[in-house]
């Protein structure tokens, strides 16, 4: 560790139980045990969809629980605002103006993108995958097993990754069997089952339980991707696929609003059952688990997001670079060392993981990368602030966000005007100040001029005519 980072992680660490232990793993005092990490992920959380968050309709205790006894963030970025290069954001610490993969493209990562498993691998850590990747298909060089995991069990791609009962999962880069029938299956393992017995999340549940109990013994790294509440997109709008409508099967809701909400409480059991986990097998204080979504809400497989409120206060859903589709729910949690029931504003985003869990490592992280290590945060340490953060997005057209502080914009086209907002007064993004603040709109505009790399893969497509805003909902401004 150089100096210079030495000093400034001993300026955060000052006067902190967790600062002691994490100056120990950094200068090598051998009797510290580096810490295990877990990383859950959701797939389609919206920020409102979690009791701790705000949400009324849907109940998830344990994920409630894991905020009273550890950190909850309230300004946390995914780092896109659809599947693939939100995940390519977390694992390389890129943004997604540098990011390899910007889209949900049939793009792998390459053996130059380094991700968070392959640093920690480096360290000495055990590294395992349990879900959805969406990083590299069936062959590539980008599978979990060329990027870092000594295992990995679960779906490649996002298109399979949609059938919660398909016909096979892989376990590294071997197919592995289910019993589940797939008519007119789909060449990605994509469709809709007519008979349903292996519903996937279960398995990888399993899978991942199994893994920390056969990690115990040395510090591991588990990435936990679980793929609920997605929908199943070729099943159109009964595509909410899961086991049991649990304790909703009597509320009268309307579409799939039960099977959206039992999705949910089945993945806040999952959470549950992880943490009971780690205290049976007596590591519950030397792992600290991180629990939070790709990005937000859909509107796919019959839900209504606005039936829940499922972005709470934010406005726009999955699609949207607004807040909605991009600011998701945080918790973090590691008892004995972290503070229990604190609730941070701290702004961060997905590209910080990489050298967050580096430095929880003790080991070097990456020099060319846009995160930076949010441990200082972690402590209730002051942290230091990204100038800025960015957003782009290729589906229509082309799509950038920028936050600077308390600004957010919001542009779609590098032809269209700037959307301003002022996130402090105005969370909800309801209205564009751009005309008021000029200065803060030229800065914004030299930013997007200099944020990114051109991708041959992921070019910027103008659309033909500017869309116009969305308005937000009267349900969910």
């Amino acid at each position: 560790m150089p100096d210079t980072t030495r000093r400034d992680f001993l300026r955060y660490a000052a006067g902190s139980a967790i600062g002691l232990a994490l100056s120990q793993i950094a200068f090598g005092a051998e009797n510290a045990r580096r810490p295990n990490i877990i990383f859950i992920l959701a797939d389609d959380l919206g920020y409102g969809d979690v009791g701790c968050y705000g949400q009324k309709l849907i109940q998830t205790p344990s994920i409630d629980r894991m905020a009273a006894e550890g950190i909850r963030f309230t300004q946390t970025y995914a780092g896109a605002t659809v599947c693939a290069p939100s995940r390519c954001c977390l694992m390389t610490g890129l943004h997604g103006g540098h990011a390899h993969i910007r889209g949900n493209a049939l793009v792998p990562l390459r053996p130059e993108d380094t991700t968070v498993a392959e640093v920690l691998k480096r360290a000495g850590y055990a590294t395992g995958l349990c879900g959805k990747w969406g990083l590299g298909e069936e062959g590539s060089i980008g599978v979990p097993n060329r990027k870092g995991f000594d295992y990995f069990y679960g779906y490649l791609s996002q298109t399979h990754a949609h059938n919660s009962y398909p016909t096979f999962l892989f376990r590294n880069e071997q197919r592995v069997k289910l019993r589940n029938v797939v008519p007119g299956e789909g060449k990605a393992g994509q469709g809709v089952a007519s008979e349903k017995i292996d519903f996937s999340n279960d398995l990888i549940h399993a899978q991942a339980l199994s893994f920390i109990e056969r990690s115990k013994e040395r510090p591991f790294f588990l990435y936990l991707s679980y793929t609920i509440p997605h929908a199943n997109n070729e099943a159109g709008n009964k595509g909410l696929e899961v086991p049991d409508l649990g304790i909703y099967k009597d509320r009268n809701w309307p579409g799939m609003q039960r099977e959206h909400a039992a999705l949910i409480s089945r993945l806040d059991g999952y959470v549950g059952q992880v943490l009971a986990k780690l205290k049976e097998l007596g590591i519950d204080e030397i792992t600290i688990v991180f629990f939070t979504s790709d990005n937000g809400p859909h509107r796919e497989g019959g839900n209504n997001p606005d039936f829940a409120r499922s972005s709470g206060p934010l406005r726009g859903i999955k699609r949207d670079l607004y807040e909605g589709g991009i600011r998701v729910p945080m918790i973090v949690r590691w008892p004995g060392h972290l503070p229990a029931g604190k609730t941070s504003e701290e702004v961060w985003a997905f590209w910080d993981f990489l050298p967050t869990a580096a430095e929880l490592a003790g080991t070097q992280g990456l020099a060319a990368i846009d995160g930076i290590s949010v441990v200082p945060a972690l402590l209730g340490q002051a942290q230091k602030p990204h100038a800025y953060l960015y957003w782009e997005f290729h589906e229509r057209g082309f799509d950038q966000a920028v936050r600077m502080g308390d600004w957010k914009a919001v542009r779609h086209g590098t032809k269209a005007p700037i959307e301003l907002y002022d996130l402090k007064t105005d969370i909800g993004e309801t209205r564009n100040v751009a005309a008021d603040h000029p200065d803060v709109v030229k800065r914004i505009e030299a930013i997007l001029a200099a944020v990114r790399t051109e991708s041959k893969e992921f070019p910027v497509r103008e659309r033909p005519t500017t869309r116009p805003a969305r308005a937000p909902s009267a349900v969910n401004p």
